[in-house]
């Protein structure tokens, strides 16, 4: 089992608040931001409370860019994810739909943030 994960980013600002805003409808907040003594270019652990299991942290984008996907409790959070990121700036890289090629019941969504990492969210569940 992962107990948390992260990517660095070009710009931290912007992919704080992108990261923030698309996660959002999955109960993700921020929960732990790191003092600029461990952290210069700033990072923030993101997560649902009580604890962060994903982390942003500035500096130079992992190259290639990486595939995060984030599990939904439901297919209206993988619709949520999608619009919000859309709105906020992230680009189509799959629009919300059944992935049966996965198994019949994969629901996803994918967006390429702002450094370009491919960002899913998904749920397993049936309609």
């Amino acid at each position: 089992m992962i107990d948390h994960t992260g990517l660095n980013v070009s710009n931290y600002k912007k992919s704080k608040a992108f990261y923030l805003s698309v996660l959002a409808p999955l109960g993700y907040q921020a929960v732990k931001e790191l003092p600029s003594n461990l952290a210069p270019e700033g990072a923030v652990g993101i997560g649902v409370p009580p604890k962060p299991d994903f982390w942003v942290a500035g500096g130079t984008p992992q190259s290639p860019p990486l595939h995060v996907a984030f599990r939904a409790a439901n297919r209206a959070q993988v619709d949520a994810f999608y619009k919000t990121a859309m709105a906020a700036g992230g680009r189509d890289n799959g629009p919300p739909g059944v992935r049966a090629h996965y198994h019949p019941n994969y629901y996803g969504a994918f967006v390429l943030d702002p450094d370009g990492h491919n960002i899913e969210v998904v749920c397993h569940d049936p309609a």
